[in-house]
């Protein structure tokens, strides 16, 4: 299976991916919208971009094997699709308990405060390549099966 693969020796902390996914998610799909008014409204990036000192990396789900955060989800909400191998997530089914985010070896599952749930990558379902993935300018990002 074909996963984001972060490499903090190319990140240079821009967040350009942090943009991309929140466009991607948006209704409107539109950059200034997204950032200004969907935002406003609850949207959220599925990943971040996380700095210490001259180190930065962004973080996404890993779409694990063996997923810590499936097995911690009291509600069904994370589940793990068989067929395709990602970790998908139903936000009617979520609770906010927040288990999965304690789960989560990576920290790469967020809270969403204005929702009272969860965000997590989803591979950009139905793209080809993750928004985040196309749009960093310094290919600190890879998508691939490895």
């Amino acid at each position: 299976m074909r996963r984001v693969y972060p490499n903090k020796d190319f990140c240079i902390g821009c967040h350009i991916c942090e943009l991309a996914c929140l466009t991607a998610h948006s209704e409107s799909k539109d950059l200034i919208i997204a950032v200004r008014e969907e935002q406003a409204s609850g949207l959220r990036p599925c990943k971040a971009v996380y700095e210490k000192g001259p180190v930065c990396v962004s973080l996404s789900c890993r779409h694990c094997e063996n997923p810590s955060c499936v097995t911690a989800c009291i509600s069904g909400a994370l589940y793990k699709d068989e067929e395709s191998g990602k970790t998908k997530y139903d936000e009617s089914q979520c609770v906010g308990c927040w288990s999965c985010l304690m789960a989560c070896p990576f920290g790469a599952i967020r809270r969403n405060p204005s929702k009272g749930k969860i965000i997590k990558c989803d591979l950009c379902e139905g793209r080809d390549k993750p928004a985040c993935v196309e749009a960093c300018p310094n290919a600190a990002l890879s998508y691939e099966d490895r």
